[in-house]
């Protein structure tokens, strides 16, 4: 398939606000993003069954009413569970960042222990410090994660900006997660050290889990914001970074969208 005509489904409305930089990150891998209201989907004008990845981008769906992605998930479930059934059952793409990754934990859809969807196993909760974080954090990939939107991948840096961004699981969930090899980011140093404390690790997340996927790879969530690191001007650092000749060609987040693009198109 060529890379143009992989479609990709950003579902927008509702307090959603990232629309714009994720349609931009799939362009500049060349893949065609569409925005679609989830009104549009609810209601049947259009369907999930006509895209190849599916997108649960970042905001404050419904206000964050009920816990970050709750209401979001509840809807989604109610109306669209069968959609999503056949979109994983077609062993397509989903990606959920930051209320799109709450919204993927509270559908069940991560961990999804055995393939066993809908039955929600972890969450993300109010950051340990209390308040809304926005700054930007390194990130260490897990080589040995199925996660297909990771691979190649070592340590990155991206944006953060959120109040309700702490992995939380029980210690059997917990379990499973590391067993697995689910984890495919975690907070960490500059040196690619593991990161249980703040600032470093932002919320407190629990084995400083920063995204995990499900266990087939194609199902991903991650609290940081790939999308809005997508040129090296948006780093805070890129003044520092050009007169050191360190300025990368391109922000870190791009990599994990192409990683989707480029695992579609064959």
């Amino acid at each position: 398939m060529k890379k143009s005509d992989i479609k990709v489904l950003i579902i927008t409305g509702f307090g959603l606000n990232c629309e714009k930089e994720t349609a931009a990150a799939f362009r500049r891998c060349d893949a065609t993003p569409e925005l679609v209201h989830l009104n549009d989907l609810l209601h049947d004008k259009r369907s999930m069954n006509e895209f190849h990845i599916l997108t649960f981008i970042g905001g404050f769906s419904f206000g964050d009413h009920l816990g970050s992605g709750t209401v979001f998930a509840n809807r989604v479930k109610a109306k669209l569970r069968s959609q999503l059934e056949r979109f994983i059952a077609d062993s397509k793409l989903i990606i959920g960042i930051c209320n799109g990754f709450q919204t993927l934990t509270r559908l069940g859809l991560l961990p999804a222990f055995n393939g066993n969807y809908f039955a929600q196993e972890a969450a993300l909760t109010h950051n340990d410090s209390g308040v809304f974080r926005d700054d930007w954090v390194y990130l260490k990939a897990n080589p040995d994660s199925p996660c297909i939107f990771t691979r190649g991948m070592d340590l990155i840096r991206l944006p953060i900006r959120h109040g309700e961004g702490k992995f939380v699981a029980t210690d059997n969930a917990l379990t499973e997660i590391e067993r697995k090899q689910l984890v495919a980011l975690r907070y960490a140093d500059e040196h690619g050290n593991i990161a249980e404390e703040f600032p470093l690790n932002p919320n407190g997340s629990l084995n400083a889990i920063a995204g995990i996927s499900d266990e087939t790879g194609r199902v991903f969530g991650l609290m940081p914001h790939p999308e809005a690191f997508l040129s090296p001007y948006n780093s805070p650092t890129w003044t520092i970074d050009r007169e050191s000749g360190k300025l990368p060609r391109e922000g870190d987040g791009v990599a994990i969208f192409r990683n989707a693009v480029e695992h579609v198109s064959g």
